[in-house]
């Protein structure tokens, strides 16, 4: 039996594909035990138990920022963290560390340098984060979603995925789809979505646009997020959903997607061979931007800045390209070369190949 300890947690970036890690090794081989290492205010500690897997959890020590009360205890509150996760390897029989970024990483990956249990890391976005620029440095293995990422050592693994998307023939599931949503299989369809809260750039130009979307031969589903509170006009070929659980049924309906440029959405976007145009949310380190570069350049994906999406963009940018069957065919088969499905077996075998040294 092995023991393996995943840790990472804080945000959906780094939750779902330490779950999706930890799916598949639970999958391969049912003996083994697989420890969630998280905080008590992150989501994984709803997401962690619902998925059947034991969470540890520590203290949520956010890397200091600047000299106050928080930084002068900052190093002992560390020492103890890690004083506390090097106590869960051996009192677990730990033989493996993965980290995934966020607050538990970094001790997690200093715990166990100096158990000498080999650790892996993952950096799912282009733009790296602290943990894991510290982890990289002598960690046994290094992988990465993105070509170009920062970090040393490292290579492109690709994103481990839930397995709804890795498995999804979107073809079958097309008139499923269409049923799901009362429209046309045979009509060709946009999809916009900006995440779980939405994204108010991209719903208030595709309100003031989808006539022109539509004009162009287009069905379109849009889903707007919570926070949005403009109306459904009730439009045939139309329509608009707050939120969707089926995003299964709505990767398999579009034919071009409008969206954020999220590290897991821009990998399942182009692991489905999808042409997308991305707008990349402009608050943060640019992280977003950096995401889409690879499809960007390969030639799968169009990038639009934030500031300049609206209504007259649409028209002049996105409507021209569904209007473009040929230049959507030449994306289609340029997302196959940057995305991929084997996201999961990749970091598996990039574990397995540090358990052997």
């Amino acid at each position: 039996m092995t023991t393996y300890l995943l840790a990472g947690g804080g945000t959906a970036g780094h939750v779902n594909p330490l779950l999706a890690v930890a799916d598949g090794l639970a999958a391969r081989d049912r003996g083994d035990e697989i420890l969630v290492l998280g905080t008590k205010e992150g989501l994984e500690a709803r997401l962690v138990p619902l998925r059947g897997y034991e969470l540890l959890t520590i203290e949520r020590l956010p890397f200091p920022r600047r000299i106050d009360a928080a930084a002068a205890s900052f190093p002992v509150r560390f020492r103890r963290a890690v004083a506390q996760v090097r106590a869960l390897i051996r009192e677990r029989g730990v033989d493996a560390v993965v980290g995934f970024g966020g607050y538990a990483s970094a001790p997690a990956y200093v715990a166990a340098r100096r158990e000498r249990v080999p650790f892996v890391v993952h950096e799912a976005n282009a733009r790296p984060g602290l943990a894991n620029v510290l982890g990289a440095r002598t960690a046994a293995g290094v992988g990465v979603a993105f070509a170009g990422t920062p970090l040393r050592g490292s290579r492109v693994v690709g994103m481990p995925l839930r397995p709804e998307i890795t498995a999804m023939d979107r073809a079958s599931l097309r008139d499923t789809a269409a049923s799901h949503y009362g429209l046309d299989a045979a009509v060709p369809t946009l999809l916009v979505f900006g995440g779980s809260l939405g994204a108010l750039r991209l719903n208030t130009a595709f309100t003031g646009a989808y006539a022109d979307v539509l004009a162009a031969g287009y069905q379109l589903v849009h889903i707007t997020g919570a926070r949005w509170e403009g109306d459904d006009p009730g439009v045939p070929g139309y329509v608009v959903r707050e939120y969707e659980d089926r995003m299964d049924l709505a990767f398999a309906m579009a034919d071009v997607i409008v969206s954020r440029a999220g590290a897991a959405t821009v990998s399942e976007i182009s692991a489905l061979g999808i042409p997308a145009v991305y707008v990349p949310y402009a608050v943060g380190n640019g992280e977003q931007k950096l995401n889409a570069r690879s499809a960007v350049e390969a030639g799968a994906a169009i990038l639009v800045e934030d500031g300049s999406f609206t209504a007259d963009r649409v028209r002049t940018t996105i409507v021209p390209l569904l209007r473009d069957p040929e230049r959507l065919d030449a994306m289609r088969e340029a997302a196959v070369s940057v995305g991929t499905r084997t996201g999961t077996e990749n970091v598996i075998a990039m574990i397995d190949s540090a358990l052997r040294r």
